[in-house]
């Protein structure tokens, strides 16, 4: 699985930073790692211009999994550490639920046996 980590323009992040925000998403999606191919971390402070204001620290995560559509969320807080750290909870449910509703879907789809059920033997009492 490979993280890409993008920042906005007002967003400074160092090496160290880089590497615990990569942790964070490898650690949160580690189950995954069969089905995600890559996984892109857009982070940005939606207030930089205002410097006031709560939850301005945003993280989007968007997931590509093989033979799917790319998924994404985003989560908003006071700092980096949570704003990634939410978005990571929140792509974990999203994945199962998509997983989850595409297996279920494949279940209903399967065709039925189409032969003929045996004929049931009569027992000797």
């Amino acid at each position: 699985m490979q993280i890409q980590i993008n920042t906005g323009p007002n967003i400074e992040i160092h090496e160290a930073f880089s590497a615990e925000v990569s942790g964070i998403v490898e650690s949160a999606l580690n189950r995954f790692s069969d089905t995600i191919t890559r996984v892109e971390v857009h982070l940005s402070d939606e207030n930089s211009d205002k410097k006031v204001g709560h939850e301005a620290m945003r993280c989007m995560l968007e997931a590509r999994i093989k033979g799917r559509q790319p998924i994404a969320v985003t989560n908003h807080a006071s700092t980096l550490d949570e704003a990634v750290n939410g978005a990571a909870d929140k792509l974990i449910r999203l994945i199962e639920h998509t997983i989850g509703r595409q297996d279920a879907q494949q279940n209903l789809m399967t065709d039925p046996d189409p032969s003929p059920p045996e004929p049931e033997l009569e027992k000797e009492v």
